[in-house]
């Protein structure tokens, strides 16, 4: 994949057609349940874009958002565990807020990252 520095514009159709996104872009696993289609990558600890698959009742465990972060849920829906955040809404997620994401029905989200988020580990009993 080339990174944006390399192009002088990206273009991504179909952006409304879930069937479309996920017939004609390639997707890899990023959790179980989870699959990405990276749009670009700056550097590891740079800004980048991807679509995520969420299968029905997939989840992605606690993290911390080092950086803003924007969602937009294209198809589906997605949880934090107080909100449900259907097709149409834009969530931003400011430095330093803490969730974690759960999908009952599955979606597809387009995610943009100024930084990555940093996993945050749980300890029994705490």
């Amino acid at each position: 994949m080339r990174t944006p520095t390399e192009l002088q514009a990206l273009m991504v159709e179909n952006l409304f057609e879930p069937e479309q996104l996920l017939a004609t872009r390639e997707w890899s696993e990023l959790r179980p349940g989870v699959n990405i289609s990276p749009i670009y990558n700056t550097t590891q600890d740079g800004p980048s874009a991807a679509f995520l698959h969420y299968l029905p009742g997939a989840a992605v465990p606690r993290h911390l958002h080092t950086d803003f972060e924007h969602i937009l849920i294209l198809q589906g829906s997605q949880s934090d565990g107080q909100v449900t955040y259907g097709r149409g809404t834009l969530l931003v997620s400011t430095p330093q807020s803490e969730h974690q994401i759960h999908s009952a029905e599955g979606c597809i989200a387009l995610a943009v990252w100024v930084k990555p988020v940093a996993f945050v580990e749980i300890t029994q009993g705490t």
